[in-house]
């Protein structure tokens, strides 16, 4: 698949996987690892941006926490429907973009934000596209977190498919982010993802 059509497949995604989808799943092991490192080294000042944030199950545990300066993209417009249908608090406390990532992320400041973090989202970024990885880190001031699927291969390259449908392309995150300008303070798998913390330096 080439960029814009992995990007139109999730723009336009209903059912499986879509926004709907996943505010009826809820918040996971993985929001609870989330919140608890943001809550960890930050304050509940800090402004946080989550990167392909669907409906906002994540931010809302985050709001919930007590952070209140919280900002999302998501390709998906449904994504913000539902959320004020599920998580009203958040779509009326928080700044939302719809959008591709490489399109919003550029527009910000050089460390706009104080953290950063993904959740399954950076491992659908087409090969092409890898330059956003230095933009999330150009705007990033102290935190960034992936919540990623790295692949099972001991070298993690290459791209298989969900369902035969969507491409999952398979990253070394901590080469990505080290690689950047990030240390990495915490790495911790899930039974799906593997959760990591980098600080820039």
């Amino acid at each position: 698949m080439n960029p814009d059509d992995v990007r139109e497949d999730w723009a336009e995604r209903s059912g499986r996987f879509s926004p709907t989808y996943y505010a009826h799943i809820g918040p996971n092991e993985v929001t609870e690892t989330i919140t608890s490192a943001l809550s960890h080294y930050l304050h509940d000042d800090a402004s946080v941006l989550e990167v392909g944030c669907g409906s906002g199950r994540h931010l809302a545990a985050l709001l919930d926490q007590g952070f209140e300066n919280l900002t999302g993209i998501d390709i998906n417009d449904d994504s913000f429907d539902v959320m004020a249908d599920q998580y009203p608090e958040l779509a009326d406390t928080g700044t939302f973009h719809t959008g591709a990532i490489e399109e919003i992320v550029p527009d910000f400041a050089d460390g706009e934000f104080d953290a950063i973090y993904s959740v399954e989202t950076l491992q659908h970024i087409h090969p092409d596209d890898e330059w956003v990885f230095e933009e999330l880190a150009r705007v990033t001031d102290d935190l960034l977190i992936t919540a990623e699927n790295e692949g099972n291969s001991p070298d993690r390259d290459g791209v298989s498919y969900v369902d035969d449908e969507f491409p999952l392309y398979h990253r070394d995150w901590k080469d990505v982010f080290t690689g950047i300008g990030f240390a990495e303070l915490i790495c911790e798998p899930t039974s799906r993802d593997t959760v990591r913390v980098f600080r820039t330096i």
